[in-house]
């Protein structure tokens, strides 16, 4: 299974690359191991299900945030200030202000 990359390189799906990043994100977080590999998994799942046997790095970083945004917040914007490379201060602070947005607006509905 292929993962290809912002620059168009095609690379081997690598389930410990995934999971090293994952438990970057969730270092000193209370988040078991079990959980990640479920994350993992999911992601494999993901790329074994596609037509081409490929799936684009955008794609695989969503489904992890995904993931990630329902299990522990903190550990979201760890991931996502790697994976979407966040140039300043700014763009994290929208990112903030997006999740607790839609926090408030969850909380809202209940």
């Amino acid at each position: 299974y292929m993962v290809v990359k912002k620059d168009g390189r095609r690379e081997r799906f690598d389930r410990q690359k995934v999971l090293s990043g994952l438990l970057r994100a969730c270092e000193k977080r209370p988040v078991a191991s079990n959980q990640l590999e479920a994350i993992v998994d999911a992601t494999e799942s993901f790329l074994i299900d596609a037509p081409e046997r490929e799936r684009s790095t955008r794609e695989i970083g969503e489904l992890i945030m995904k993931h990630l945004k329902g299990l522990d917040t903190v550990a979201y914007i760890r991931f996502a200030s790697v994976y979407r490379d966040f140039k300043d201060v700014r763009e994290f602070k929208e990112e903030l202000e997006g999740l607790l947005g839609s926090r408030s607006a969850a909380r809202g509905k209940k």
